[in-house]
């Protein structure tokens, strides 16, 4: 029988409360710092704080083209 003890369960809780916490605010900090065309910044947002982890992806893999760069 398998038994898990206190420190094992904060353990497993860090390891998947952790990311879950650190990723989204990552991914807002770089919303905040970048320029967006028109209103996807409020969009980008939005899609993290109701989809968390999920959206924190998205974001990262999709929100490039909407960005304004420099020349």
């Amino acid at each position: 029988m398998l038994v898990i003890g206190n420190l094992q369960l904060l353990i497993i809780a860090l390891v998947v409360l952790l990311p879950a916490i650190i990723i989204p605010i990552w991914a807002l900090v770089d919303i905040l710092r970048n320029d967006f065309t028109k209103n996807n910044k409020l969009i980008w947002v939005l899609i993290i704080l109701f989809l968390n982890v999920i959206g924190a992806i998205l974001n990262f893999s999709m929100a490039r083209r909407h960005k304004i760069t420099s020349a």
